[in-house]
């Protein structure tokens, strides 16, 4: 029987038959929420039955849109807000329903990526290509009762490519060229051979890129911040009989690319950034099929540097950092399938244990002429963590579920979190309620519990090893409408979902009464906000889908708004296919004005503001078209930024100017 492989929750995978995968994932032409979701759930679970506010972006989206990074696929995505600082390889940041950067867990098929050596443990979205991904699943609400710290604003999952069943050899490609010398190209393979499944696959990128720093600034050269990337993804599977199987994965990038040291330009500096990961994985059936037990062994390595030297355009500046961090553990995760009884169907219980090592070790060095200063980090820390969760559907129409864990840290106090949610199909309205309530929580880092920082031999900052996580309790109501109309059945889909958080013990930098700098929870956050969508499909040939997301995010003691947080962001995309082999894919973004902190907004001068002040509001259209020139082989172009938009997503870093590319892809 053929067999998908999907994650499962606390990080084990599980096998599914997939003519019931494909069930749900090709639903009848009526049912609008098609999509299996894997990231939500200890079960592969139909959207339409998830108890959270969900976005699937699948390969062919990924293709027909013609996303190069993480962070450009994000973009659209309700509820989040990516803030890059330039092109690809420059630092984006991400904030998921109003919480901080770190406050977003990003897992790579279900393996924690977050920077265990980054001062607060938070992702870079703007670094991952997309070459080897098949799928990213958005799960957005708390999350930490299946996924422990930093899934306090949601969960971001990359799923890799995964081979066909039916072929021993199916290869793809991709190459292309376009405006600021930018070249990419990609060649894989995957298939199946008797028992065993592999996938093989590589992919770079080079750009000159464009100047990172806004041309308002005075001290703008300018000159441009490059980027050059290279991924590389090894895969084997082994199925010995049916539902037992065993897999081994390897993945590997890194990137060099140039900075700017705002607000000044800065042609020396330069940064380099590598990861690896690997696991090996098994998982069995037993009780004819309604206990699947696995185990995973996974470890990652992710080390950063960034050099820069005085030049005749700024004469004081100079770092030479080195940033390495690993995480390594194993997950041993269980799904019951439960009886029905009564009302009660569907019933499942997911049970696991997850043990992990985190190692940082940073050294950073900033030499100038009024002396020079030095951090460092040495520490390690060890999470235990037991989880369990109950999903049962009452009389055809209620999905329950209930989550509950405790992560316990060296050193620090464990934390126990819980959700609740439920959905409510109502088919006589051709409506899905849902309500889900929960906490979560987000662990001190390595930094802020242990770094030291160093002015001429002095120590001027230290963390603090008695830091409390940081905690929070949200809940969020929504719904999702399939509407007919003009004799369409599924002419529209209208949602929206209203969500409130509260965040408190937030990890902060202050002053000591000896004058130190150090960490401290001090700060609380109040945020709400809503997420409303609509999509229609006036005929069969195009779909368009409106999405607003309007968030209210407040420090609750300043009762100031949190920094790049926007009030109001809205995308407006589109897929249009007016001839069988064509599909043009616009996409327009509008992001609303939104508060910097103290010290991190400038003048064009170069004067940083003393306190906060606001990003104006910008908006940036691109637009992807795909011409099937043979059933294996696509042509495509590329438009990036057609309206050479000048905004500024992160104050003093301006939006890469417009862009072209044109290139093929082929799968054999």
């Amino acid at each position: 029987m053929r067999r998908l492989t999907l994650a499962l929750t606390g990080g084990l995978s599980l096998l599914i038959p997939a003519g019931q995968a494909r069930a749900q994932a090709q639903p009848p032409a009526v049912t609008l929420l098609p999509e299996t979701v894997v990231t939500a759930t200890p079960l592969a679970t139909p959207q339409e039955r998830v108890p959270a506010a969900t976005t699937v972006i699948t390969r062919r989206e990924i293709e027909e849109r013609g996303y190069q990074t993480l962070a450009e696929a994000l973009t659209a995505v309700p509820g989040l807000r990516i803030a890059p600082q330039g092109g690809a390889g420059q630092i984006a940041s991400g904030f998921l329903r109003g919480t901080g950067s770190a406050n977003v867990l990003v897992l790579i098929d279900g393996v924690p990526a977050n920077d265990v050596a980054s001062p607060a443990g938070a992702f870079d979205f703007g670094q991952d290509l997309l070459f080897d991904v098949e799928r990213i699943e958005v799960v957005r609400g708390p999350l930490s009762s299946l996924y422990g710290s930093s899934a306090i604003g949601g969960v971001i999952n990359l799923v890799t490519r995964r081979a066909p069943p039916d072929r021993s050899f199916a290869p793809y490609g991709e190459l292309a060229g376009g405006s600021q010398s930018t070249l990419r190209g990609g060649l894989g393979a995957t298939g199946t051979v008797g028992a065993f499944d592999y996938l093989l696959s590589g992919y770079s990128q080079s750009t000159r890129g464009f100047n990172a720093l806004a041309p308002r600034f005075e001290s703008n050269i300018p000159e441009r911040d490059g980027f050059r990337g290279a991924t590389t993804t090894a895969r084997l599977g082994w199925t010995p009989l049916e539902g037992t199987r065993i897999e081994g994965q390897l993945r590997w990038r890194q990137n060099t690319f140039g900075l700017d040291n705002l607000p000044q330009d800065d042609p020396n500096y330069t940064g380099e950034d590598r990861r690896w990961s690997g696991q090996i994985r098994g998982e069995t059936r037993l009780l004819d099929g309604a206990w699947t037990t696995g185990l995973r062994v996974f470890s990652t390595e992710q080390r950063r540097t960034y050099t820069n030297l005085p030049d005749q355009y700024d004469a004081f500046s100079s770092e030479a950092s080195r940033f390495r961090g690993t995480r390594s553990g194993l997950d041993w995760g269980n799904s019951l399938r439960l009886p029905g009884f009564g009302p009660l169907s569907d019933g499942a219980l997911g049970f696991g244990l997850t043990h992990a090592l985190e190692e940082a070790r940073t050294t950073q060095s900033f030499p100038s002429a009024f002396g020079d200063f030095t951090s460092s980090l040495r520490a390690q820390q060890h999470t235990t963590s037991g989880w369990g969760s109950l999903q049962y559907r009452l009389l055809d129409r209620l999905d329950l579920s209930a989550g509950l864990r405790h992560d316990s840290v060296t050193g620090a106090t464990g934390e126990t979190t819980w959700k609740l949610g439920a959905v409510l199909a109502l088919p006589e309205v051709n409506t899905r309620l849902r309500l889900a309530l929960g906490t979560a929580f987000r662990a001190p880092s390595l930094f802020e519990r242990f770094g030291i920082g160093n002015f001429d031999g002095f120590v001027v900052s230290t963390g603090n090893p008695d830091l409390k996580p940081e905690r929070s309790f949200g809940w969020e109501i929504g719904s999702d409408t399939d509407i007919p109309g003009f004799g369409r059945r599924n002419f529209a889909t209208a949602s929206w979902t209203f969500f409130q958080s509260r965040v408190r013990d937030q990890i902060v930098s202050v002053s000591t009464a000896a004058g130190l700098s150090t960490y401290a929870n001090v700060n609380r956050a109040e945020i709400h906000g809503a997420e409303l969508g609509l999509t229609l499909r006036p005929v069969r040939w195009l779909e368009g889908t409106a999405a607003w997301t309007i968030t209210e995010a407040f420090d609750a003691t300043t009762d100031r708004r949190l920094p790049r947080r926007p009030e109001h962001v809205v995308s407006l995309t589109a897929r249009l296919a007016p001839l069988p082999r064509l599909v043009i894919a616009p996409t327009v973004l509008f992001t609303g004005r939104s508060p910097e902190g103290a010290f991190a907004s400038y003048a064009n001068d170069g004067t940083a503001y003393a306190y906060p002040r606001s990003n104006p509001a910008g908006t940036v259209v691109n637009l992807t078209a795909t011409w099937q020139a043979m059933e294996q082989v696509a042509l495509f172009l590329e438009a990036r930024n057609l309206g050479n938009s000048r905004w500024e997503p992160v104050n003093g870093f301006m939006t890469p100017g417009r862009s072209v590319l044109v290139g093929t892809r082929f799968a054999l």
